[in-house]
């Protein structure tokens, strides 16, 4: 099991290069994460709904991604509250102490799912949430100590040393735990380290010293993204630029800003800027600007309109600025968004920014499925790559009708079953496109169509790299080269009595 000493110290990465070292060691591996806190999400073959970093793992250990190594994910609605999916599906919407009720009678459902994957792998790698040392939260709690009793498994402590702190947080977190947790602890890993290793050596011993864990470890800084991002704190990392910018993508940074890792496969690319933007002032220079998707589109449109990014966003698209609104932000580019049941928000209906002939009416089902489709649009940002075939996916409420516009993608399958279906709108002038599909930015050649008709517009060269194959497979292995060379993997894998070689 990897733990942390707090949230956004590397557990979801580490957990992903084990992941892959595991199976590269000819070992059936399979991620868990008992519980997940996670506005990115991702859909299983069957339609279930897992986190974003489970379904990551599943794909770098080669295996299908199931709801079982994510059997609960709670999904943000509002400062207080949250969704709660329960093996793929939504069950409840609740606060911290109805959910907290909820949590016993929860325990044998990932007590039974952790079972079904240790049945069927030779290992699991597990992943924590937050910090083992949250004693308010102790009892009762359900992803970190008690999972690692519940599994019997040594875990790795991971600290980040980029923010500063890292010894404290490792003696503290030690000296906060129970003696039998404290005990659990195999080894220590130092995430995110910038210079010479060998300068922490006198501190490494001491630590060593002082708890008589040894250090398993010291993974350097990695700047390049080679996860998908879980949560909000990682917004930072996508906004690193590969090299001069050429291109700025403006993405609106929403309150309740849901599978932004969609962004990603743009920010890998040489040459693009993605910048997450929150006054109006931000947006001016920008080549595309991007309403993500969103938890709660009400109240996401009403912080639009009271930031000033709302009036932004329509003076550049009426001045023929690309816009593209993805799920929760492809119903803001709307007429109107209808809730009569209450399901987001209390306003029976929103109104949407008006940059495309579209009418939202939310249901409390939620849409999860897998999507194979083609590139249907005959103007527009997408315009080069019509014809493309493409793989996404949807997680949505929430039905759209489209009134007389152009629809930019044709649907030919829901999860191997075919259908006859288009998504999206397309507005006149071919600059706002609105679509439900997430992942579409991975598609290599629809991202390359999409560079080049920002480059034509802005009047610089096209990078000859751009939509350039992008794997994941690829991304994974460097991953786990430069963890396999900076951890002890013969001292790791003798924990749960695997081989794991040189990692290679």
């Amino acid at each position: 099991m990897i733990q942390g000493t707090g949230s956004a110290v590397g557990k979801s990465v580490l957990a992903t290069a084990f992941c892959r070292l595991f199976a590269r060691a000819g070992h059936r591996v399979a991620p868990f994460k008992s519980q997940n806190m996670s506005l990115n999400s991702s859909v299983t073959v069957d339609g279930g709904e897992i986190g974003r970093a489970q379904a990551a793992q599943a794909e770098a250990a080669g295996v299908e991604a199931t709801v079982d190594m994510n059997p609960i994910l709670l999904k943000s609605e509002a400062d207080n509250r949250s969704q709660v999916v329960v093996r793929g599906r939504p069950v409840a919407s609740t606060t911290f102490g109805e959910y907290a009720r909820m949590k016993p009678g929860l325990l044998d459902l990932v007590r039974e799912s952790l079972e079904r994957l240790r049945r069927t792998h030779d290992v699991v790698v597990i992943e924590g949430a937050g910090s083992p040392a949250e004693i308010n939260l102790r009892e009762g709690e359900i992803v970190n100590m008690r999972i690692a009793r519940l599994a019997d498994a040594p875990v790795l402590l991971v600290g980040d040393i980029d923010r500063g702190g890292v010894f404290a947080a490792f003696v503290g977190t030690l000296a906060l735990l129970p003696a039998e947790d404290r005990a659990r602890i195999a080894g220590f890993v130092v995430n995110k380290f910038r210079g010479d290793a060998a300068l922490l050596e006198p501190g490494l011993d001491e630590l060593t010293v002082r708890t008589g864990v040894p250090v398993l470890g010291v993974v350097p800084f990695i700047a390049e993204s080679l996860v998908p991002a879980e949560d909000s704190l990682n917004l930072e990392d996508l906004e690193r630029a590969n090299g001069p910018a050429a291109l700025e993508v403006a993405v609106a940074r929403l309150p309740r800003i849901a599978n932004f890792d969609d962004l990603e496969p743009l920010a890998r690319e040489p040459g693009v800027r993605v910048r997450f933007v929150r006054r109006p002032a931000e947006v001016e220079n920008a080549d595309l600007i991007v309403l993500p998707g969103s938890k709660n589109t009400a109240e996401d449109l009403a912080w639009l309109r009271d930031a000033g990014l709302a009036d932004a966003v329509t003076a550049a698209a009426s001045a023929g600025r690309p816009v593209i609104g993805i799920c929760g932000g492809y119903q803001m580019l709307g007429l109107a968004v209808h809730d009569p049941d209450g399901v987001e928000s209390s306003a029976a209906t929103t109104a949407g920014l008006g940059l495309l002939p579209v009418v939202t009416s939310l249901e409390r089902d939620k849409t999860t499925v897998r999507v194979r489709g083609r590139v249907g649009a005959d103007a527009g940002p997408f315009a080069l790559a019509a014809g493309a075939d493409i793989e996404a996916y949807e997680i949505h409420v929430g039905r759209t009708e489209v009134r007389a516009a152009r629809r930019p993608f044709l649907v030919v399958a829901h999860r191997d079953r075919p259908v006859d279906e288009r998504d999206g709108a397309l507005n006149d002038a071919g600059n706002v496109v609105g679509t439900y599909l997430h992942g579409l930015f991975a598609n290599d050649a629809l991202r390359r169509a999409l560079l080049l008709y920002l480059a034509a517009r802005r009047g610089v060269p096209a990078d000859p790299r751009w939509g350039a194959p992008s794997s994941a497979a690829a991304r994974y292995d460097r991953l786990a080269d430069v963890v396999g060379i900076a951890c002890d993997l013969a001292a790791i894998g003798k924990l749960v009595g695997l081989d794991l070689g040189k990692g290679t």
